[in-house]
């Protein structure tokens, strides 16, 4: 387990999605959806999917931009269905040493579901803080089209 940074930037996301919370959390750790949402970029091509869905599981999605390969990894710290993922979170070559927390909450909405995400920072990343949001609302975007 990530130690917790004291007092951490804290990012939140919400979407919702016309589909059952059981959908929405499946494709987080189905490789071949998420494959299709998680870290990817239009401009990208995945050339790495990986993901061992279970506590102390790890995940790796490297996507090739530009002719550079980023690799963004974590390991899943709980995995509770439909309601709850959470796992630590770093990119590669940007701060090793610094893994964050994501939290990914799930709960019916309507006739869907309405989806959480909150990104645990290191205060040292704080400039970082609305690029790092802008991204979480992208992979929500893909996730949307990708169910």
């Amino acid at each position: 387990m990530i130690p917790r940074p004291e007092n951490p930037v804290v990012l939140t996301v919400v979407r919702r999605y016309p589909v059952p919370p059981e959908r929405v959390f499946d494709a987080w750790l189905d490789l071949e959806l998420a494959g299709r949402f998680l870290f990817a970029t239009e401009t990208g091509e995945m050339v790495r999917a990986e993901i061992d869905p279970r506590v102390g599981g790890r995940f790796n999605f490297t996507d090739r931009r530009d002719g550079e390969d980023v690799e963004h990894v974590g390991e899943y710290l709980e995995i509770d269905r439909p309601r709850r993922l959470s796992f630590t979170f770093n990119v590669k070559g940007h701060g090793d040493e610094d893994y964050s927390r994501v939290i990914v909450d799930i709960r019916p909405h309507g006739d869907g579901s309405e989806l959480t995400l909150t990104h645990e920072m290191d205060p040292k990343w704080a400039d970082y803080a609305d690029r790092t949001r802008h991204g979480w609302g992208q992979i929500l975007e893909g996730l949307a089209a990708a169910l």
